[in-house]
């Protein structure tokens, strides 16, 4: 879904306000900015791959939510594009694999379904259009492209040490994204998130549509003891992925506090009328 009717999509939601945080780039911020509906406060970010080593010979892949990060420091841009740059050659990879094994995939199609940054996601979007699998979740299994399935392909990241840095050296807050979300694979602990709090974690993504309750009631605890933000969000991803915008949502207070930490950009509110519902999501 293009980041205006994104916003607009917020406004209709009765939002008050939403963060923008795409993979690895903050291209479609202009484009939110400039369609951003009166009252609905718009919040820069991105979120950011990377992973963290759990054992001798073990790495979790994880995701960092950033915000609020000055998007034209140079050292951290150049960590996106990057980034980004290895997202697209991976997806190409996969798409090799499929076609190898003559499965009805194109590259073209992958792209156009992407209309902008190319990932994972949507070579699963092309995996269902092709009719070899009922929907995206069932593209992420071993099967296809789940996480050492049978076309998968590794992915080059930043330790998250690293990426907290980057975000803390452009003026950032980072947010650790669904970290007990089991159905996505393997997860973290309480000790490794207690190591990243004392590396500068800013946040912890506690209310989200892949968190048990009881996964939410830990990591709400785990974020008073380490005197983190607790945040939450739909991670709304349009037609993709079945949570709607705004089933998930954050404090007003968690939101103050994440604009008081923000120090490399500010957020952004559509003129001529107050905000005044609940915020934000993302």
């Amino acid at each position: 879904m293009p980041p205006a009717d994104v916003v607009r999509l917020a406004a209709a939601s009765g939002l008050a306000a939403i963060a923008l945080t795409d993979h690895d780039t903050t291209a479609g911020l202009a484009e939110a900015a400039a369609a951003l509906p009166a009252g609905l406060t718009l919040l820069p970010g991105a979120e950011i791959s990377c992973r963290v080593r759990v054992g001798r010979d073990r790495w979790v892949s994880l995701h960092l939510l950033a915000y609020l990060f000055d998007p034209v420091e140079p050292v951290f841009a150049e960590v996106r594009a990057r980034l980004r740059a290895e997202r697209v050659t991976r997806a190409q990879r996969m798409v090799e694999k499929l076609a190898a094994d003559g499965h009805p995939v194109a590259w073209e199609r992958v792209r156009a379904l992407a209309d902008g940054v190319v990932g994972r996601p949507h070579v699963a979007e092309a995996l269902v259009e092709a009719g070899l699998v009922g929907s995206v979740q069932d593209a992420f299994t071993p099967a296809w492209i789940g996480a050492g399935g049978r076309y998968w392909v590794d992915k080059d990241e930043p330790d998250v040490a690293e990426a907290i840095r980057l975000v803390r050296d452009a003026g950032g807050v980072s947010v650790l994204a669904h970290a007990f979300a089991s159905r996505r694979g393997a997860t973290i602990g309480p000790d490794v998130i207690a190591r990243l709090a004392r590396d500068g974690l800013g946040g912890l993504e506690v209310d989200h549509p892949d968190h048990t309750p009881d996964a939410r009631a830990r990591l709400r605890q785990l974020a008073t003891d380490l005197d983190l933000i607790v945040t939450g969000a739909s991670d709304f991803h349009g037609a993709s992925k079945p949570q709607s915008l705004g089933a998930e949502t954050t404090t007003r207070r968690a939101l103050d506090a994440l604009v008081a930490a923000g120090r490399g950009t500010e957020p952004l509110t559509g003129q001529d009328q107050p905000a005044t519902g609940p915020a934000p999501n993302r």
